[in-house]
């Protein structure tokens, strides 16, 4: 408790601006792990790191039936661009660079897309944006890069983000399939459809199908708590939008500002009932498995110092990244070995880490992850995940749910 407490009190430091002439001490990248000598010991070294000082996301809508399903990928990203920069007091004009991850549309026409949610967001033509795509990671990714480049010296302020219309860009293959596909079993599996890399780590990890139900229970059962205690109402933009009537064709106004998929009344009874749906007498149901959403979010980020300079919060501490490859028959369990690789890279040892995101891609990945690494389930989403608030593919790696968590409690 005496741990939490002082953790808090260190947190609640860096949301009372400083003057710059107590810059200098407030510049340890470890002051974020107060209360932790020897965690602090351990990245210590940090010096000069980056921050997020800005974190916001859309509400997460159903795919095609949701209330995003009339609304253009460009203006589901443009409001969490603006509020980024506007709610901080933040020039757009000073970023130096913004990056989106996203998954399933054409390359050149996301990016134009995204070029496009900018100019309605009010940034300038001198700001540049690209896309990135690392899957679901891809949010995760664009975030990564911003900070690399921050840290590289190319510009001093930058926006990750991240976007997916799955109503407007549904997962497709694009043209032919190389035969010489199927000479490799590993490029074969590159082809397997997701659900079946679910039942893949089930069966090869021993996930049973109570477990998986259990998980989705506990996902629902947290977002829905989460919302009704107002702890999502921060991190959300309300955007305004239009829904058409599908049989009339009437076309109303609304702003959406409320994930529409959370289940509250969800019951282990009630997934027990739902058949597999990739494998006969498989566990993967429509039930244990996440939603396909439309949604955005977006962070801005800088070096400490400056966001000291400017008198901004500090939300978070970019402290390191990690990205690596697993068998592509079970590809859900990368978190598996990429949270180990990015906890030692910055220095830490899971025993540090309060609270974790992992997505919930499927529950059996889900449950496979958070075993593995012996986490305690009460530190893992704690707000619910993917299996209930939703999985916009680009946009999941950066809805910034733990940083509100944070700041909440």
């Amino acid at each position: 408790m005496e741990k939490a407490l002082n953790r808090q009190k260190v947190l609640l430091q860096h949301l009372v601006p400083s003057s710059s002439s107590s810059s200098e001490s407030a510049l340890s990248a470890s002051i974020c792990l107060a209360g932790d000598s020897a965690a602090y010991q351990r990245t210590a070294s940090f010096g000069d790191d980056i921050v997020i000082v800005a974190a916001y996301r859309t509400a997460l809508c159903k795919s095609k039936r949701g209330n995003f399903k009339d609304t253009f990928p460009d203006e589901l990203l443009a409001p969490v661009l603006k509020a980024v920069v506007e709610k901080v007091n933040v020039n757009p004009s000073e970023v130096g660079d913004i990056v989106v991850g996203t998954v399933l549309a054409p390359g050149s026409q996301r990016a134009s897309e995204c070029r496009m949610a900018a100019f309605y967001a009010g940034f300038p033509e001198t700001v540049p944006i690209r896309t990135v795509n690392r899957q679901c990671s891809s949010g995760l990714q664009a975030v990564a890069d911003v900070a690399a480049g921050i840290r590289a010296g190319f510009y001093d302020i930058g926006i990750g983000a991240g976007l997916e219309s799955m109503t407007a860009n549904p997962m497709a293959w694009e043209g032919s399939i190389n035969p010489k596909a199927q000479s490799f079993k590993q490029a074969q599996d590159c082809l397997l459809p997701m659900g079946v890399t679910s039942e893949n780590v089930a069966h090869r990890f021993g996930v049973t199908r109570q477990e998986q139900d259990q998980a989705a229970v506990e996902s629902h059962r947290k977002a829905a708590a989460a919302t009704a205690s107002g702890k999502f109402r921060d991190e959300i933009v309300p955007v305004v939008t239009k829904i058409v009537d599908p049989k009339t064709g009437e076309e109303k106004p609304i702003t959406v500002s409320v994930d529409d998929g959370i289940r509250p009344n969800t019951t282990v009874a009630d997934l027990a009932k739902l058949r597999a749906v990739f494998k006969k007498d498989g566990t993967t149901t429509a039930g244990n498995s996440s939603q396909v959403s439309d949604g955005a979010g977006a962070v801005l980020l800088m070096k400490r110092s400056l966001a000291m300079q400017k008198g901004l919060p500090i939300l978070g501490v970019f402290r390191s990244f990690a990205a690596v490859g697993v068998d592509p028959a079970v590809m859900g369990v990368g978190p598996a070995v990429a949270i180990p690789a990015a906890v030692k890279s910055a220095g830490l040892e899971i025993e540090d880490i309060d609270l974790f995101e992992i997505n919930e891609a499927f529950a059996s990945q889900f449950v496979y992850c958070r075993k593995k690494l012996e986490i305690d389930p009460a530190k893992v989403n704690v707000n619910g995940g993917a299996m209930a608030i939703g999985h916009p593919l680009g946009a999941t790696g950066i809805l910034n749910n733990t940083i509100h968590e944070i700041m909440f409690s």
